[in-house]
This record gives C-alpha cells, structure tokens and sequence, in this order.
C-alpha cells in the first residue's frame, strides 16, 4: 500500500527551510573544530558519545538495508517509518557529535601516547595503515557535509507523495548516506584507541 502523503506540497517553503538548517548544522559542525575545549562539568568520560555515534551509525546502516529491503518488497508504510526512525537517529548523532566534538577536541590517528603531537616512531608504528585511515576520514567528512540537504529533500519528496522524484534522489541519496554510516564506524574503530 502506498502510503498518503504526510505534508502537503509548498517547494518554496521547502526549499528555505532545508537551506537554512543544512546551511546552519554545516556552520555549527565546522566551527567546532574552532573552539578550543572546554571541561566537561561533571566527571565523565566525553568519549562515550563517540561509541554512542557508531552504536547510532551501526543502527543507521541496517535501517537503511531494512528500508531497501521494504521498498523492494512493496512494502511502502514499512519503508517511511523504518526511514523516519534513520532520520531521528541521526538527529541524535548530530547531537553527541557535536558534544563529543565540543568537549573532547580532536584525536590524532596514530597517536599512542595521547600527546597530541604524532611523532615520527607514532607514524612508524601505524604504517601505511594511516593513509587508509585519512581516505576513510576524508571521504566521510566530505560525503557527511553534503548529504544533509539530500536527505532532507529526499524524505521531503516522499512526505509529500510526489514517489517518483523520491525514488530519482533516493538512488543517490541511500547508497552515499549507507556508506558515511558504515564509514563512521570504521572511523571510530580506528581512531578509538588514540582517544586521550
């Protein structure tokens, strides 16, 4: 069954609002890295957020292939709701990155002694394993910086029952949004063992 739509169609309206919070969620995340860390007030592991991001990304990743599998299977109603489940999770995602972000600072892959310096021994120690690390990390961040505005006009077309331009965009927007989901947990896998 197909489902009705949800919203009714305003393009205009859409287009603004979708604009202005990938716009906005883009700024916020790339002044991050701006800020130097505070202390966190309480004493707590600030870490944990990032393993609660891959539990998130892990989570992600099979809803995404349960929602291909329901759309595959005609299951339409399915497929919404496992995808409106996706879009809250990473709503959530958003908010322990950014805490993570904001009061652990950034980690360096390869860097044992947690001095924040990677010296030559460090980089020795991981080898080439490092460059795999940073294409990892680079094609996530980048693919991660774009795909919010795909997502949002993506689940848009769908909520508005206008089907076939969903699907047009679905077919670029699930497999990059699968792979920065699978890529931020091999990410935190890796760099995991480096956190201060």
């Amino acid at each position: 069954m197909i489902p009705a739509p949800f919203f009714k169609k305003n393009d205009k309206m859409a287009n603004i609002l979708i604009t202005i919070v990938s716009l906005v969620i883009f700024l916020v995340v790339a002044l991050l890295s701006k800020i130097p860390p505070p202390e966190f007030p309480f004493d707590f592991d600030v870490h944990i957020f990032a393993f609660i991001n891959a539990m998130i990304n892990s989570a992600v990743a099979l809803l995404l292939i349960a929602a291909l599998w329901a759309v595959k299977q005609k299951r339409f109603v399915l497929h919404r709701n496992v995808m409106m489940v996706a879009i809250v999770l990473s709503v959530l995602f958003l908010v322990f990155y950014i805490g993570h972000h904001l009061f652990a600072g950034d980690s360096k892959f390869g860097d044992s002694n947690h001095d924040n310096i990677l010296s030559d021994a460090e980089k020795a120690a991981v080898g080439s394993v490092r460059y795999f690390y940073y294409f990892i990390l680079l094609t996530h961040i980048i693919l991660a910086a774009v795909i919010l505005p795909f997502i949002l006009f993506t689940a848009y077309r769908a909520l508005t029952g206008e089907y076939k331009r969903h699907k047009k965009l679905a077919r670029y927007t699930w497999p990059l949004w699968f792979y920065i989901a699978i890529s931020g947990v091999l990410v935190y896998w890796m760099i995991s063992p480096y956190y201060a």
